[in-house]
């Protein structure tokens, strides 16, 4: 990530550094991606004259000016509401990505690092409520213990931290 492009009061765009030095970064695509963004910069490319302003963004207008920030989130309303899906903002897909990350279960460092989050407390405050498969296997590993504990118990043999003897 070299640049970042940003409205300002929602009229001027200005293209600059990202906002963070931990935002000045690599961004980690599986193939299916890189290959749709090949794709999609090929077709930019096409539609430019060679030298057009900001020649070699891979999202612009027929001019090779940026998309306004504007035009992308209608876009994106615009091909939600065609296949049914509820009245979205981009920052709704960082949040679906964050969401399926979790719940696949990504570490929750690894989900910190790939949002660019300066630290791991920001993720779980924002995501910590997702960690219920988590919870659960907590709450069943304490259950097999006590349980193990118990078993020991009865049968009169000394319980060993982890499994019973």
């Amino acid at each position: 990530m070299r640049w970042t492009l940003a409205a300002v009061g929602n009229n001027e765009l200005h293209l600059g550094p990202p906002k963070t030095k931990a935002s000045l970064n690599w961004v980690s695509l599986n193939p299916r991606a890189m290959a749709a963004l090949h794709r999609q910069a090929d077709y930019q490319r096409a539609l430019l004259p060679p030298g057009a302003p900001m020649e070699g963004l891979v999202f612009g207008g027929i001019d090779g000016a940026p998309l306004r920030p504007q035009q992308a989130l209608k876009e994106l309303r615009r091909r939600s509401a065609e296949i049914g899906l509820p009245r979205i903002g981009m920052h709704d897909l960082r949040h679906t990505a964050a969401t399926i990350m979790i719940t696949s279960g990504v570490p929750m460092a690894v989900v910190s690092k790939t949002l660019r989050h300066s630290t791991l407390a920001t993720t779980i405050n924002l995501y910590g409520h997702l960690l219920k498969h988590a919870a659960d296997e907590a709450v069943n590993a304490l259950a097999d213990a006590l349980a193990r504990a118990e078993a020991d118990l009865d049968s009169g043999q000394p319980y060993r931290h982890g499994h019973a003897a």
